[in-house]
């Protein structure tokens, strides 16, 4: 509930219909969950890590393959058991496979995508921006992305460019 109310900003309504209960339920375990945090002793612990030179080169790597949609070179940067998601869609795929038939299938718009970098929660994210029909790109997405190791283990994919670019400091569009 604190991640859905508080990070993605859904409203009460919004949460109960996903999880099929009572707005009252979704409040109530809310309150319930800000409680337990402020008894928790919490604090921070500074800046998340520098991404280090092989961080870097996976991330170039992954723009250089979302941007010629190359399907081999890029889920060889994915963990095997690595995960797309978009929340709030139950778009949930785990496979290179999955990954692979939805890119070429339902997600194909995507291809000639533009990815801008930026940073999430500590994390390395990209502004995605789809080809627009009347020339230039459009704001489809942020990418925020999960690094384990060598290699990308989880993408997840937030639609509401409306909301998330500006506060990212994303252009409203990209010139062709």
């Amino acid at each position: 509930m604190l991640i859905l109310r508080e990070v993605l900003r859904w409203s009460a309504s919004e949460v109960a219909e996903l999880l099929e209960t009572t707005v009252a339920s979704v409040n109530s375990a809310l309150q319930r969950a800000r409680s337990t945090l402020a008894a928790t002793d919490v604090t921070y612990a500074g800046p998340s890590q520098q991404m280090d030179e092989a961080q870097r080169a996976l991330l170039a790597r992954y723009v250089d393959a979302f941007e010629r949609y190359d399907m081999d070179a890029l889920t060889s940067l994915l963990h095997e058991d690595a995960t797309w998601s978009m929340p709030p869609f139950e778009l949930w795929l785990r496979t290179h496979l999955d990954i692979v038939k939805w890119c070429l299938g339902p997600g194909i718009g995507c291809r000639g995508s533009r990815l801008i970098p930026t940073a999430a929660n500590g994390s390395p994210a990209f502004g995605q921006y789809k080809p627009g029909p009347k020339g230039g790109y459009e704001p489809w997405s942020l990418q925020v992305l999960e690094v384990s190791g060598d290699r990308i283990s989880g993408i997840s994919f937030f639609l509401d460019t409306g909301r998330w670019f500006p506060l990212f400091g994303l252009p409203r569009r990209l010139a062709g």
